[in-house]
């Protein structure tokens, strides 16, 4: 079985914006070189989820890990990604994909952002 990583994010229209994404992209890239991994965006950006399950599935790829890039469970989780999920599935009924927690529920994550914050302030 063939699997890949989908880190997913919301998009903006500056391109700047996401730099960011390209580094963890490129890092999860080198952690996991036996893993294919791709960057998808809600909107405003390409490519987008669909895009991007696409491209796996026509490699052969037939399990997915979808990594939302948000901080919280907002309404872009809680309402957006189920939909598109559950369209992608019913395209795909032999893809297999397993969602994560949003980086902001990572407990790891969260101690990580407020130790670099407390170095900022001393």
């Amino acid at each position: 079985m063939k699997r890949g990583i989908i880190l997913f994010a919301h998009g903006a229209r500056d391109p700047q914006w996401a730099e960011p994404f390209h580094a963890i992209h490129a890092n999860v890239e080198k952690l996991s070189p036996n893993t294919t991994v791709r960057l998808a965006y809600l909107e405003l950006m390409e490519p987008r989820l669909k895009d991007a399950v696409n491209e796996l599935k026509q490699q052969g790829i037939t399990q997915i890990t979808l990594v939302p890039l948000f901080m919280a469970q907002g309404g872009h989780l809680k309402e957006d990604l189920p939909k598109l999920v559950t369209e992608i599935k019913t395209a795909h009924p032999t893809i297999q994909i397993t969602i994560t927690q949003a980086l902001g529920e990572s407990p790891v994550l969260l101690s990580a952002i407020a130790q670099w914050v407390a170095q900022q302030t001393q």
